[in-house]
């Protein structure tokens, strides 16, 4: 996985679903290139394959779940995930908690398809328990009191970035909750993070090709 990074959670905002996800992946391959740093995206099951297929930047699964090939109706699968070009999945958001136990069979399923894993935390103490336990490739820790508000997480409490970096280690944390401009990734960077996992600072933005230029200027 390149890092830095900035990886935009399209969630299931209107501004990110079915052709709008498509246009808006395309902003971020757009800046991508532009720009030569690392842009990800994570979206919708409906829409992987198709996002996957028509943009050249990592796209990531939303979530997977543990089951395999067979009688599983309505489970997301890893090998469907990969299958459909999926670089990699987000595990354990705020919006979507699952127990220890189904995370660490998640994170055996997806390292065995080959998906990489960004599991989120709402604490430095269980991004680090995470870590220890079921070392996935990288852990998003995101306050959930700060998810979608006007507040960064760089701003209200800096101080779960360093402790996040300073309990698990160097290259392994993004940062997330409110996350808005680059001034905001360049405080998390300073402070040991190796990017930052978004969502509604790009998806309900009038102009979210000019956001993400302002926040990848904060990776440098």
């Amino acid at each position: 996985m390149q890092l830095p990074l900035i990886l935009t959670n399209f969630k299931t905002y209107q501004t990110a679903t079915g052709s709008a996800a498509l246009d808006l992946a395309k902003k971020h391959e757009s800046v991508a290139k532009t720009t030569g740093q690392n842009v990800a995206v994570a979206v919708q099951a409906f829409d992987l394959a198709n996002i996957a297929q028509n943009v050249d930047i990592p796209v990531f699964a939303q979530h997977i779940d543990t089951a395999t090939y067979g009688s599983f109706t309505g489970w997301n699968m890893a090998e469907a995930a990969k299958a459909a070009g999926a670089y990699g999945t987000i595990l354990n958001h705020s919006e979507h908690r699952i127990s220890f136990d189904i995370l660490e069979k998640s994170i055996e399923r997806a390292k065995e398809v080959g998906l990489k894993t960004v599991v989120c935390a709402e604490t430095a103490q269980e991004a680090a328990e995470i870590m220890q336990k079921f070392n996935p490739d990288l852990v998003a820790v995101e306050p959930p009191e700060l998810i979608g508000g006007d507040i960064s997480v760089s701003t209200a409490n800096p101080e779960i970035i360093s402790d996040s970096v300073d309990l698990i280690g160097e290259g392994k944390v993004l940062t997330g909750a409110g996350i808005k401009n680059g001034e905001d990734v360049r405080i998390a960077v300073e402070l040991g993070s190796v990017g930052v996992l978004l969502a509604s600072g790009i998806t309900k933005s009038d102009d979210p090709e000019k956001v993400l230029e302002d926040l990848v200027s904060g990776l440098k």
